[in-house]
């Protein structure tokens, strides 16, 4: 099969032909329909961030595809289904899997980093990680529910408990931040969306934000916030990673308000413990999605709660692979996220 291969950090990224995988013990072979290109590969192939398992590998975490093999013993896929792979597989027996919390498994793996992942025409998944997708999702933009839209509805449903009516603020309106605005507003949060570039937050507004700010026409955030709020937001999200921004989403939750910080950042925040302690305030972590949540998401997405097809910008073929992450790297304000198709 053809596939790109990833050498290390700094090395040019390889398409070649290498051996299709063979579907084990309860595995299944997927023909890839589309694998979304993400900001965390780019970490693999720019930035020395180390991957589990050592070079060469095949990149690629957002996949979705056709059946095309399945391995002994697995009886809920066929030859033909149509699939969703979640980015991160768990082992359903640790302790963080037995109490509900698989996203923050104690084994947790990972396409495109602990194994092979979907920059290629065919990838071998455990089937009992697999999704079944409906017809009427389109199979090529669906591939981003596996990660760039899971993941903020892992933030907003679950660990920022939004509910309707709540007065919500999201600073970031890149690929997870304007999807955090926009499971926030399908959910029936009043939303705020924060960024520094116009477009984006033209996006947001199409996308359910009934308010935005640009954050380099106002003096202070929080004041601002806290005027169009009545006092504060019920819960902020942060979908940037840095440290300004995280301190800027905490200070505009009210009194008993919650902060979720979705983006990564390896720096240090200082935080008011005071405000923590006496307003009984929140800050909150958020990774990834557990699997019970992906047919609840496939779902919202079938009945267009969720937009998928605005939110593709674009597509490359496995042989213009480059194309997509150099066009990740100009930071586009026009580019919300791109899939590739073998």
């Amino acid at each position: 099969m053809k596939a790109v291969l990833f050498h290390g950090s700094g090395k040019p990224l390889e398409i070649t032909e290498v051996p299709t995988p063979q579907p084990g013990a309860g595995e299944i072979l997927v023909k890839v329909a589309a694998c979304g290109v993400c900001h965390t590969d780019l970490h693999y192939i720019d930035h020395d961030v180390p991957t589990f398992k050592d070079p060469p590998l095949i990149l690629g975490h957002e996949p979705s595809g056709i059946v095309a093999g399945t391995g002994s013993g697995v009886k809920n896929f066929k030859d033909g289904d149509r699939v969703l792979l979640p980015a991160v597989l768990t082992c359903g027996y640790c302790p963080n899997c037995r109490i509900g919390k698989e996203n923050i498994c104690d084994n947790m793996v990972m396409f495109g980093n602990h194994i092979d992942g979907a920059y290629a025409e065919y990838v071998i998944a455990p089937a009992k990680d697999a999704i079944h997708m409906p017809d009427d999702v389109p199979l090529e933009e669906g591939s981003i529910i596996a990660d760039a839209i899971s993941t903020p509805f892992h933030a907003v449903v679950n660990r920022g408990q939004v509910r309707a009516g709540d007065n919500v603020v999201v600073f970031g309106c890149g690929g997870v931040g304007i999807n955090t605005v926009q499971i926030a507003a399908a959910v029936g949060a009043s939303v705020i969306a924060v960024d520094i570039v116009p477009e984006k937050l033209e996006m947001a507004k199409k996308l359910g934000a009934q308010g935005t700010v640009n954050a380099k026409d106002v003096e202070r955030i929080d004041k601002t916030i806290k005027k169009m709020t009545g006092g504060g937001a019920d819960v902020t999200f942060e979908a940037i990673g840095n440290p300004n921004t995280i301190q800027d989403a905490f200070a505009c939750i009210r009194k008993g308000g919650r902060t979720v910080v979705i983006g990564y950042t390896h720096k240090n925040v200082e935080l008011p413990a005071s405000k923590i302690m006496f307003f009984e305030q929140e800050i909150i972590g958020s990774l990834g999605c557990r699997p019970v949540d992906y047919p609840r998401i496939v779902e919202m997405a079938r009945t267009g709660k969720i937009k998928l097809k605005e939110l593709v910008t674009g597509k490359f073929p496995l042989e213009k692979i480059d194309d997509a992450f150099d066009l990740l790297r100009t930071n586009d304000p026009h580019a919300l996220r791109s899939i590739v198709i073998p």
